[in-house]
């Protein structure tokens, strides 16, 4: 059934639309950190439909949340008053930190960038934007062109200007030698100098943790220090927490926090986990920009009842069961775990992460060279042990991707540790 279904795939969608696995896989239902496929075969879920899943599979608070709301209502657009949209836009609003918040509620995370990239260019008068190299920020044509990681960058065409700024990769590039406080300063260099030579830009762009480019990081405070410098010309900060928000690193609920001595982004766009698997995205700005726009602006999916009835049954869990701690606790062992597994495998040349957002990067022993086959080949022998991950990776870099739904236990923790094991042993 499922050769049937990978053939008919092929016939009528796209041949760029990737799928995992030599033999890919259709999951037929979930439940906790667990799916089964069409073959009955059940998964311990280490990725989450890609950090979607943020809580649980078939979590009985969001499913009820979203049952009884279908019963109600689905849809009216934006042109109607809507209740769950605006609870759901005042909670968020207050856990954001930023003063007098506006939100604006979109169906993806690529749509979130898409309208913060329009903010931030209407408010600045200007069409340059400054974004990290290796950096991932969805499929539409602007945020394809700020996008720094040439395999998700499908063409050189944009609308915007784009300049790439050191600092989002901490172990390679030009100052992966340095301690990190001259990491940071050689960074905040190069951001001044690269400024010198163009127009002011409207925005910064950045991901606290690159998703999609292998969950790399800066150290702590760079954001902060580039904040001071953008600041300084009127530079707007847009914090991408598609992939790192709402408590994932653990150690900060948003993940610019760990940059936030110079105070909050002007911008914050979220998306996946908030929705729990529902598509949910948006757009967080303090009301002089989000209100900027001289012309009608409506959404006729973003914010519909049903979505942001997930939202809130989700958000609500996430808070009351501090899934925060979760991560940060499950998260750090499982990390430990692995780095304990990563020093007796030559290929893994780090583990990195924090959270519930980790990485694995492999490469030929004894070299910095990315090993494309070998991440396949962990990728296959963990789904043949019962454990799903993902894989991504920016320049030269192959990188495995282990994101669990935030209510992780540690049992389930060890379970998949154990199984990523065997398969990096397995190399």
């Amino acid at each position: 059934m499922t050769k049937d279904l990978f053939g008919r795939h092929r016939a009528v969608l796209p041949d760029w639309l990737a799928l995992y696995y030599e033999d890919p896989l259709e999951i037929t239902h979930g439940e906790g950190r667990h799916v089964w496929d069409a073959a009955g075969n059940k998964y311990l879920d280490f990725f989450g439909g890609i950090l979607t899943t943020m809580t649980a599979h078939a979590l009985p608070e969001v499913t009820k949340a979203v049952s009884e709301q279908a019963g109600r209502i689905i849809h009216s657009s934006t042109l109607y008053l809507n209740r769950p949209m605006v609870e759901l836009a005042e909670r968020v609003a207050h856990v954001s930190a930023i003063p007098d918040a506006r939100v604006f509620f979109t169906t993806s995370g690529t749509e979130a960038n898409d309208t913060a990239l329009l903010l931030a260019t209407a408010h600045r008068r200007s069409n340059t934007i400054l974004a990290m190299r290796n950096s991932y920020h969805g499929r539409s044509f602007s945020s394809v062109g700020i996008t720094g990681n040439r395999g998700w960058s499908p063409t050189s065409l944009s609308p915007l200007q784009t300049l790439y700024v050191h600092g989002g990769v901490r172990t390679r590039g030009p100052y992966a030698h340095l301690d990190d406080r001259d990491f940071i300063d050689a960074c905040v260099e190069d951001l001044k100098d690269l400024l010198g030579h163009t127009r002011p830009p409207a925005a910064l762009i950045a991901e606290p943790v690159q998703g999609v480019g292998g969950f790399t990081s800066p150290p702590d405070g760079l954001y902060a220090a580039f904040r001071e410098v953008l600041h300084e010309r009127g530079v707007l900060w847009i914090a991408d927490e598609v992939q790192t928000g709402w408590g994932r690193t653990g150690e900060h609920f948003w993940g610019w926090q760990a940059h936030g001595r110079s105070g909050p982004p002007d911008i914050v766009t979220f998306a996946k986990g908030i929705g729990n698997g529902m598509s949910v995205g948006g757009v967080i700005a303090r009301a002089e920009i989000m209100n900027c726009l001289d012309a009608n602006s409506i959404s006729t999916f973003g914010g519909t009842q049903v979505t942001m009835a997930a939202g809130l049954a989700n958000l609500t869990y996430l808070l009351e069961h501090d899934l925060q701690g979760n991560a940060r606790r499950v998260g750090g062992m499982l990390i430990e775990r692995l780095r304990a597994v990563a020093a007796q495998v030559p290929h893994v040349r780090e583990v990195r992460g924090r959270g519930l957002m980790i990485g694995i990067e492999l490469a030929r022993p004894g070299t910095d060279e990315a090993a494309p086959e070998a991440a396949s080949t962990v990728l296959a022998e963990a789904r043949a042990g019962g454990l799903l991950i993902g894989k991504g990776g920016g320049h030269s870099t192959s990188v495995l991707r282990v994101a669990p739904p935030m209510s992780l236990t540690v049992a389930e923790a060890e379970e998949g540790a154990a199984i990523l094991e065997r398969a990096l042993r397995s190399i």
